[in-house]
């Protein structure tokens, strides 16, 4: 970099009021040099502000400074050098941290002439970044007047020795010159060069025997005596503004021309760091794990497409994330449209966004009113500009992209933009397939743990094809698999089954008789029809809404309280839907509490939510649901602890990341796999503070008179949710437990659970 980058006049000689002028050339050398030596007579710390960029930036690159000086020195300069001593040795343990890698604070603090620069310096000093020898002649009243040094860089080193100090006098008002040797200018230059050195060398060891080393403390202060009247900041420190009334004289001129290109290099350097700061990277030292790779290569490898079934807590996210990165290493460029059920995703994946340091992010949904303006600058950008000069990530709800109006825009960026879709069975709905022949990105990505849609073969048909997935998944990442590599955490699963109360009973045996007749007990299913909807939902609510649960509920909960003396980090899933007037009858409303709500229905999410609190009036318990503001704000602090339980009834079911969880209880039970699959990874998210994760599943089981005309189909249809029931126990560290549990009722309806039959 000395031999490359610096300027040297041919001649090899710097003076003042020149085209040469020695401030240029220390100011270049600091730039482009790791070691700057120098012995010389008087020394002030202003000449470190006055060339400040340079100094940055030869701090910043790593460079070290070693000094050999006189003893005299500015009050400042000494206590700056007796403190960086007293911090090295250990006495002084107060010692203040300076960034050397951020050159932009770095170079704003040695301009300065305020106590930060002097506690820099001290610092400096502490950790021999600049180290100091004080001498004075031996035998004689005079002073260590020698001015020499060397800079030098990995490769090649320049000598230099001259009349110029190193101070701000020096190197800005006083008539100077300087003569430089470098170890390429020949034999003679060389041997010049090496003297200098070796004489260095002598001197900064302590091995030189005509000098005195003098200890900080004895540094003098005060030398008015010496130099007719001014003191030591009269000497050193003339304050005439670099560019003030002189500004046109050519001196002046040649010198804002040496600092200004010191300054230019610094600004260079500052700019590469910020591009550098916010290159797109992944977001952990570790990089992408292995089975994140394989995810990429598949997708690559299928044309850039695909269909990612992977558990929840696995990292679907980042793994999709990674895909974007890779194609931004390949190109430069990253673009990408993700779309996500709820506003409350619209947020985290702004989040994870931001972790690669993808920061060109706009949002389209309710909450960002500016998404057209911004969508409009990007089209612009892309019909103007280079596609690898354009980059963005457009973050928008379904429901937002399946208006005509925004699919209409949306659909109008680049071919090349990868469009994210997750949990993307909700890309099967009847308004989402209409639009996918439309959609123009080629490169594509749909994320779930469970991407088929229950009870739909032509959306999930569509679906995989619109993937580019027909022959299954491109990538697939089992719950087994992440909890045996410790992706997800392991964890305990406990079921408590839950009677309907008769009349309960009297009211579901109605209707499944209704049902049974649309059910065909040979094929095990049912006719497709309107009104058997209608009653399964109807069958649905009794379920959901048995009286029991609360019960049962309240046992968990005081079990648990009465072992741990508190309910942190507990997520509750309740059933969806209101009760009249049954809850009522339970100790858990009072007469005041039934008189404010006689004209409204109770929600169910109320009761359970109530049964938390009555557990431990110190317990904080909140309703995590559709419509509330504050989302974000209950999450973090669901996360620090300060809301000990959340009750939600399908808000926490799709990516929503609350990995602090450690307690779930499910009341609620809808027969769709997808919800409990969701539902179980959202309680095994990894943390540094959880081994295990509990889970209690309230499971109804209504006693079926075996000689009823539906009692086939309620076996059958029994079967399956014990079923679900066994799968959840599989996993689980205590998976015995479950078949103590269900033998009864399998015993009683003569289920066989792991044989066919």
């Amino acid at each position: 970099m000395l031999k490359s980058e610096v300027h040297l006049p041919p001649h090899r000689q710097y003076e003042s009021a020149t085209e040469y002028e020695p401030l240029d050339f220390f100011s270049e050398c600091l730039c482009n040099s790791k070691r700057f030596d120098l012995k010389l007579g008087f020394f002030s710390s202003s000449a470190i502000r006055t060339l400040s960029d340079g100094f940055a930036l030869f701090l910043h690159n790593g460079g070290k400074m070693r000094l050999i000086i006189n003893n005299i020195l500015s009050m400042q300069d000494k206590n700056a050098i007796i403190a960086g001593a007293q911090r090295h040795s250990g006495l002084d343990p107060q010692s203040p941290i300076f960034d050397l890698s951020d050159i932009a604070t770095l170079k704003n603090t040695l301009s300065e002439s305020e106590k930060h620069f002097f506690d820099c310096l001290a610092w400096l000093i502490a950790e021999k970044r600049i180290e100091i020898k004080v001498i004075t002649p031996k035998d004689t009243e005079g002073i260590a007047h020698t001015k020499e040094g060397v800079f030098a860089d990995e490769n090649n080193t320049v000598g230099f020795n001259g009349s110029c100090n190193f101070s701000r006098t020096a190197l800005l008002e006083n008539k100077e010159s300087i003569d430089v040797n470098c170890d390429w200018d020949g034999e003679v230059s060389t041997a010049k060069l090496q003297n200098t050195v070796a004489k260095f060398e002598k001197t900064f060891s302590g091995n030189d025997e005509t000098v005195q080393y003098i200890e900080p403390r004895k540094i003098i202060t005060n030398i008015s005596m010496n130099f007719g009247g001014k003191n030591l900041d009269e000497l050193f420190e003339i304050e005439s503004e670099l560019l003030g009334h002189k500004n046109n004289t050519p001196i002046r001129q040649s010198i804002k021309k040496a600092l200004d290109k010191a300054k230019r290099q610094v600004e260079q350097v500052i700019e590469k760091e910020k591009e550098e700061d916010i290159k797109p990277e992944f977001p952990y030292p570790q990089g992408a794990r292995v089975y994140q790779q394989t995810a990429f290569e598949n997708w690559k490898n299928n044309k850039q497409q695909g269909l990612f079934a992977m558990a929840t807590g696995t990292g679907k996210t980042i793994t999709s994330l990674n895909c974007l990165l890779e194609i931004y290493k390949k190109t430069g460029y990253y673009k990408a449209l993700i779309l996500v059920p709820t506003i409350t995703l619209v947020n985290q994946w702004e989040s994870e966004c931001r972790k690669f340091n993808f920061i060109k992010i706009t949002k389209v949904c309710s909450k960002s009113p500016r998404w057209k303006n911004e969508i409009g600058s990007i089209l612009l950008q892309e019909k103007l500009q280079k596609a690898e000069q354009v980059s963005y990530i457009v973050i928008a709800t379904y429901a937002s992209f399946a208006r005509p109006n925004i699919f209409a825009e949306l659909n109008q960026l680049s071919a090349k933009t990868l469009l994210i879709a997750d949990e993307c069975h909700n890309m099967g709905s009847v308004t989402m397939l209409k639009l996918l022949s439309k959609v123009t990105y080629k490169r594509r990505i749909g994320l779930s743990a469970t991407p088929e849609r229950q009870f739909d073969e032509e959306g999930n048909k569509k679906l995989f094809t619109f993937f580019n997935s027909e022959n299954g998944y491109t990538y697939e990442y089992s719950m087994q698999e992440a909890i045996n590599k410790g992706v997800l955490c392991r964890y305990y699963y406990f079921p408590h089954l839950v009677e309907l109360t008769d009349e309960e009973l009297k009211q579901y045996m109605q209707l499944s008789e209704k049902i049974s007749k649309y059910y065909n007990s040979n094929s095990d299913s049912f006719k497709n029809d309107p009104i058997l909807t209608a009653l399964l939902l109807a069958r649905k609510r009794i379920i959901h809404k048995t009286f029991n649960k609360v019960a049962v509920f309240n046992n968990i909960l005081k079990e648990y309280y009465n072992k741990k003396h508190n309910l942190k980090y507990t997520l509750v899933y309740v059933p969806e839907g209101n009760d009249p007037n049954d809850y009522f009858e339970t100790d858990f409303y009072t007469e005041k509490d039934k008189t404010e709500t006689d004209n409204e229905a109770v929600h169910l999410i109320d009761v359970f939510t109530k049964a938390v609190r009555d557990i431990d009036n110190r317990t904080t318990v909140r309703q995590f649901v559709s419509g509330i503001v504050e989302r974000d704000e209950i999450l973090e602090q669901f996360a620090k602890g300060d809301i000990d339980v959340l009750t939600s009834m399908k808000c926490l079911d799709e990516g929503v990341d609350v990995p602090r969880a450690e307690f779930a209880i499910f009341c609620a039970s809808t027969g769709n796999p997808r919800q409990f699959v969701q539902r179980r990874g959202r309680i095994l998210r990894q943390h540094p503070d959880k081994q295990f994760a509990y889970i209690h599943d309230l499971v109804v089981i209504p006693e079926i008179n075996p000689n009823s005309d539906s009692y086939e189909m309620e076996r059958s249809m029994l079967k399956k949710e014990l079923e679900r029931v066994d799968n959840f126990s599989l996993l689980s560290e205590n998976s015995s437990h479950t078949l103590d549990v269900l033998l009864d009722t399998m015993n009683h309806y003569n289920l066989n659970l792991y044989h066919n039959e």
